[in-house]
């Protein structure tokens, strides 16, 4: 098996200083890999959307949050499979911080970001009632009150809960991008010619790095993570999810620069829901006994996500045409913060 021989030049890797540059070096490169990966996903899929004529804004709010949150799904899933649940949801929560906090805050510091109120509204109130309902599902189905002490559980059948939500979401957001209701964006785009077969041919090798990358990732993390002590939630939750997030990162820049906020900030929504919706619910829906939630997302992780989403959404409430510099840093800040604590609080 791939995993296995991957697993077993991993654990090979000399212990030491050497060993964990080694380490770290792979990391680097698979997240750099995931990203590429990404980005081919993203582009191909642009490019066969203009070509079958679907919606501008259709593409940021569906296929380009599904493209970039590709990362997310593959990683998640296959770290259930083997049996590590603290990086499938350490890696959808710390996604949710990093991309809400440390994403739009960056975008918004760059360039304060104009949207829709009456399109973004909609959005955001199902990106903050998702992240609830990934809290109370792992509250409920849990301990109740005493998950602070013993932990939380997303069960299988609630993993299938949110695939069929998920279908509703993208079902609902085509229904309102063919009624007009979800403004077009993005027209600087930069679209490929090549044939229909050839953009196929992409799209299924940015699968495939995305895929294999995020195989030699999952084994890399845990041995990094035991050599250093921390735990592997804290470490999906920052690092991991950093680095999966980098294409909503370019995405969100690059969108910034051209002009195109609005396309930022819908990535970003759509971003978050699917880390609730396909990541988590990806994850649980192959793991048979559902996914563990450590003590460690009751303490501080869940409160961080819920944080930096209630913040995201009071500004959009709140602003009239722009999320303005200031919301970026207090949203980048809010990101800072759970991070240094989550390394603190680890050691």
């Amino acid at each position: 098996m791939l995993e296995e021989f991957l697993e077993s030049i991993i654990n090979s890797i000399p212990s030491g200083v050497l060993g964990m540059v080694i380490l770290f070096a792979i990391i680097a490169i698979s997240l750099a890999v995931l990203g590429k990966g990404a980005d081919i996903l993203v582009d191909e899929a642009v490019s066969l959307s203009y070509r079958w004529g679907v919606p501008k804004m259709l593409i940021g709010a569906t296929i380009v949050s599904l493209g970039t949150t590709l990362p997310e799904v593959t990683v998640s899933v296959v770290s259930a499979l083997q049996g590590s649940p603290d990086l499938a949801m350490g890696n959808a929560v710390g996604s949710i911080i990093c991309d809400t906090g440390l994403i739009l805050g960056i975008a918004a510091l760059i360039n304060p970001l104009p949207f829709k109120k009456e399109v973004v509204r909609i959005q955001s109130w199902i990106q903050f009632a998702a992240g609830v309902l990934l809290v109370l599902v792992a509250f409920v189905f849990g301990n109740g009150f005493n998950s602070f002490s013993n932990g939380g559980n997303i069960p299988q059948f609630m993993g299938w809960v949110f695939l069929v939500i998920l279908v509703f979401y993208i079902f609902n957001t085509i229904r309102l991008s063919k009624k007009g209701e979800i403004v077009e964006g993005g027209e600087n785009l930069e679209i490929d010619n090549s044939s229909t077969v050839l953009i196929f041919i992409k799209l299924f090798v940015g699968i495939a790095l995305v895929i294999i990358s995020s195989k030699v990732l999952i084994p890399t993390v845990q041995e990094t993570a035991i050599r250093l002590y921390i735990p592997e939630t804290i470490i999906a939750a920052t690092l991991v999810a950093f680095g999966t997030s980098l294409p909503e990162l370019i995405t969100a820049i690059t969108a910034t620069r051209k002009g195109y906020g609005d396309l930022a900030i819908g990535n970003i929504l759509g971003a978050d829901i699917l880390n609730v919706l396909f990541v988590v619910g990806a994850a649980a829906s192959v793991t048979k006994g559902g996914l563990y939630v450590d003590i460690h997302f009751f303490k501080l992780l869940f409160p961080a996500m819920l944080f930096v989403l209630l913040v995201c959404k009071l500004a959009i409430t709140f602003s009239k045409e722009y999320l303005n510099r200031v919301v970026g840093a207090i949203l980048l800040s809010a990101y800072l913060l759970v991070t240094i604590l989550s390394y603190v609080i680890a050691i």
